[in-house]
């Protein structure tokens, strides 16, 4: 099996080398350091309204982990999921391709750091933007309550018969 390197450049940002090719590539340091990162980004989570604090950490084909927390606005269509704000955290960086994420959080979670008390699962607008960006076949959902107790899919299984991009191939009206 290929060995990882895990170069923690700060507090909330991991680069893991080589990068893995695909969720089926992860090891259990691998899924603990997106847990950790997603969990330290939890207390950045602005929840006033539903006081339902998320936090997501998606790792990318470059080997880059990037982090997002969900935010509340008081006009709630306003309102973005920490898997959707991680993701376009890491597309606004230029990344286009995912190859799993972690989420965590709860009921006032905010305040922990780690024990979550439930599974914290990604919305269905969360599960398309994922699937815009990953492979289903591959790319892996992992679902924690802390680095060790976790639930893990693939993103098919979560969405399975999905749409994505090349859904939108060959789309030319013939003429």
């Amino acid at each position: 099996m290929l060995e990882y390197k895990l170069e923690e450049v700060n507090e909330s940002y991991v680069r893991v080398s080589p990068a893995p090719a695909s969720g089926d590539e992860l090891t259990e340091e691998i899924r603990a350091c997106m847990i950790r990162l997603a969990s330290r980004a939890l207390r950045n989570s602005f929840a006033p309204y539903s006081r339902y604090n998320v936090a997501a950490a998606v790792l990318t084909t470059s080997g880059r982990i990037y982090t997002g927390v969900n935010i509340e606005s008081s006009l709630l269509s306003c309102t973005i999921c920490a898997e959707r704000n991680a993701i376009f955290h890491a597309a606004a960086c230029g990344e286009r391709k995912l190859i799993a994420v972690a989420i965590v959080g709860g009921l006032e979670a905010a305040e922990k750091e780690t024990d979550f008390d439930e599974y914290c699962t990604p919305c269905g607008v969360c599960r398309q933007v994922m699937r815009d960006f990953g492979d289903p076949e591959t790319m892996r959902v992992i679902c924690a309550k802390s680095e060790t107790d976790y639930r893990e899919w693939t993103l098919g299984q979560l969405l399975p018969e999905s749409f994505g991009p090349e859904s939108l191939e060959d789309r030319t009206p013939e003429t």
